[in-house]
């Protein structure tokens, strides 16, 4: 595409690269310039403007944005109507965003005009939120590349719905202890994922009592929040899920604050110990879990040990902090 200062007579039928204002009105950029046009600005004492001109083989930035969305997109995916090279991606409905990250990356590097941008891998979705949008930064592109992009992103970008409906929540209580406190945040979690929070039921922090009622329980998805952290594999609730016939597939997960989480299932129902920090509303580590989970996505060992690079770090005003009381020293 050629671009730059232009004598006015040879500006019919190129894009007008920045809107100019008139005595009638303004031409916004973008316009493609017609002989009215042109006149107009002759009127105004213009001699010359900037101006696009697409090549041959150059495709125009609506039309482009257009094609490489409906390349991206998978079968789950929303899209805007292009405009101004730009179109959106969109959740149908709450759920989480599937991508390809090599895909887009690769896209990405191949013609500084062709772009995505996207929300991280996994990202909790609302309806109506958008997963990417897809923007042809210039007035057109190259064809060969805009092929060459579509190709390498092929269906790149998807999203997986929410698949469960129903969870039971088992607190467990000690003297002293919070009680039921989170109760109200773990609901609002599931009402943003469009579950229902079926049953909720406290009973002592002992293995026996929280075993018989992970055992009863028919919900799509089991809660434990317990009155004391959980800190071993071998502790009250992970010993409980085994007790009733389930396994443990990862204690402890690398992101902070949702350190003292675990995941497991009885007869294929996912089951999630949530972490202390679950009590408040604000994003934990658990959060990520239980919208995989809840999308019916596997989340294995290996997942979770891989979201500690890029996690959360975030500090929590009710947790001691040791380096505030001794900051460490610099490497030598």
């Amino acid at each position: 595409m050629q671009f730059g200062p232009v004598p006015l007579k040879h500006a019919v039928s190129a894009i007008l690269a920045h809107s100019i204002g008139t005595a009638s009105g303004r031409l916004r950029k973008g316009l493609v310039l017609t002989e009215e046009h042109i006149e107009t600005l002759r009127i105004e004492g213009h001699e010359q403007i900037i101006v696009a001109k697409p090549e041959h083989g150059d495709i125009p930035e609506d039309v482009a944005a257009d094609r490489l969305a409906k390349a991206m997109a998978g079968p789950n995916v929303l899209r805007t109507d292009a405009f101004t090279g730009r179109v959106n991606l969109i959740a149908p409905g709450p759920g989480v965003a599937v991508l390809n990250a090599q895909a887009i990356r690769q896209l990405n590097g191949i013609d500084p005009m062709i772009s995505c941008a996207t929300v991280p891998e996994f990202q909790q979705m609302a309806q109506g939120g958008m997963i990417a949008t897809v923007k042809i930064i210039s007035y057109a592109v190259n064809g060969a590349n805009l092929d060459a992009a579509c190709e390498a992103a092929r269906q790149s970008i998807d999203f997986a719905p929410v698949t469960l409906g129903t969870a039971d929540l088992f607190i467990t209580e000690v003297p002293g202890g919070p009680g039921s406190a989170g109760e109200d945040a773990i609901r609002g979690r599931l009402e943003a994922l469009g579950m229902t929070l079926r049953a909720v039921q406290t009973c002592p922090h002992k293995t026996e009592p929280l075993s018989s009622r992970i055992a009863a329980s028919t919900a799509d998805l089991i809660l434990v929040l317990t009155g004391s952290a959980t800190s071993d594999p071998n502790d009250v609730a992970p010993s409980a899920l085994r007790a009733a016939g389930g396994t443990v597939t990862r204690f402890g997960m690398p992101v902070d604050p949702g350190n003292l989480l675990f995941v497991g299932e009885r007869n294929g129902t996912p089951v999630i110990g949530l972490p202390g920090c679950a009590r408040s509303p604000a994003l934990n580590g658990a959060d990520w879990v239980l919208s995989r989970i809840a999308c019916g996505l596997t989340v294995s060992s290996d997942d979770i040990a891989s979201m500690g690079v890029g996690g959360l770090l975030k500090e929590i005003p009710t947790r001691p902090q040791p380096r505030a009381r001794r900051l460490p020293k610099t490497a030598s």
